[in-house]
């Protein structure tokens, strides 16, 4: 916090008349209070939030099968659901689930190269495109059939063709939903994500993938990036190509939510999400793609991009704590369980879609 009273004596020595010292020790405590006003309410919630993470990280070093936003959401319904979640923490959970989300989607463009898309290939950017594509059309049509309202077939649709918890954050305020459609499309991409881990190695061989083409399998099918390390790490050599296909895929979440904006600004479906109209792009998804234009010039130092990408993670682990106290057993008991059917079916249909992509994509790939 600022000492106003120091910072006076401080200027007064450099000669301010008395009445520019005045005004600017008036601007000075106005800020500082400002700034304690801010932070006082989300303390205790952060708190809590950085606690978790930690946790979250130290499970995953000691169990290696552990991902560590598995452990965060995990850690964040637990918080929830056993009554410990009280009133003074919900603003700093919140704020974590929200801002904190936004800043780690930013960060996570720092990631992204496009001349990482471009060595793709044209049969790779092809396998990623269909995969994206059939994946959100896909789940958008089942949701429907299932009767999934809107903004949570939407959430769900999104987070699985795309990036998982980011994404999902990323069409949040499109979606126009409340904190328990985001709550489900984080756990039900978390839990997936987290079975892919298991299950996806196990399947290498009877699908007669080798090293490279199960890269790509993963990359083109896991949801959030953390969970595509994991998976692809299992299997020695694979991880480069995993990557590389699953950041092209993220290069895709821009131009996804800045489509669904538009479409649902010219139906008229926007204005209706609340008294403030959302922008057709959120500024946050801006930021990314600054990122990724500053990324691709090159120019950023190894080092930095480490450090970037460590803090990202952080930054995601965190959120995804402050995600999870908004899963509520009950509730989800009582609203989730087309959505759960929803989100299992969206899983088999991006693993099949991306199988089929590689399989006919052939040895080119990756």
């Amino acid at each position: 916090m600022i000492d106003a009273d120091r910072w006076a004596s401080e200027v007064k020595g450099r000669g301010m008349d008395v009445g520019t010292r005045e005004r600017a020790t008036r601007t000075v405590q106005r800020h500082a209070g400002s700034a304690t006003a801010f932070a006082r309410p989300i303390a205790p919630g952060l708190a809590v939030v950085a606690v978790g993470c930690a946790v979250a990280f130290a499970a995953a070093a000691v169990v290696p099968s552990l991902n560590p936003s598995t452990v965060a959401v995990v850690l964040g319904a637990l918080l929830a659901n056993s009554g410990l979640h009280r009133t003074v923490l919900r603003p700093g959970t919140r704020f974590a689930a929200h801002r904190l989300l936004r800043v780690a989607v930013v960060l996570l463009g720092l990631q992204l190269s496009l001349r990482q898309v471009v060595a793709l290939g044209g049969r790779g950017l092809a396998v990623v495109l269909v995969t994206v594509a059939l994946t959100f059309a896909g789940t958008q049509l089942l949701g429907r059939a299932l009767g999934v309202s809107p903004a949570r077939r939407l959430l769900v649709a999104t987070g699985f063709s795309i990036c998982g918890a980011s994404a999902v954050a990323a069409m949040e305020e499109v979606a126009g939903g409340d904190e328990a459609d985001t709550g489900v499309a984080i756990a039900l991409v978390t839990l997936c994500g987290s079975l892919a881990i298991l299950l996806l190695p196990a399947l290498r061989l009877p699908l007669g993938l080798d090293v490279t083409a199960f890269g790509a399998w993963v990359g083109a099918s896991v949801h959030d990036v953390g969970q595509t390390v994991a998976t692809a790490s299992r299997v020695p050599g694979a991880l480069s190509t995993a990557v590389v296909v699953k950041l092209s895929r993220v290069v895709l979440l821009a131009p996804l939510v800045t489509g669904v904006a538009v479409a649902r600004r010219r139906r008229g479906e926007l204005a209706a999400v609340g008294a403030r109209r959302p922008p057709v792009v959120p500024l946050f998804v801006l930021g990314f793609l600054a990122c990724i234009a500053l990324a691709s010039t090159g120019r950023i130092p190894a080092g930095v991009l480490g450090a970037a990408t460590a803090v990202q993670q952080v930054l995601l682990v965190a959120a995804l704590v402050g995600l999870g106290t908004g899963i509520h057993v009950a509730t989800l008991r009582r609203t989730a369980g087309r959505a759960t059917v929803l989100g299992l079916l969206s899983w088999v249909l991006v693993a099949v879609v991306a199988y089929a992509g590689v399989r006919l994509a052939g040895p080119t790939l990756g």
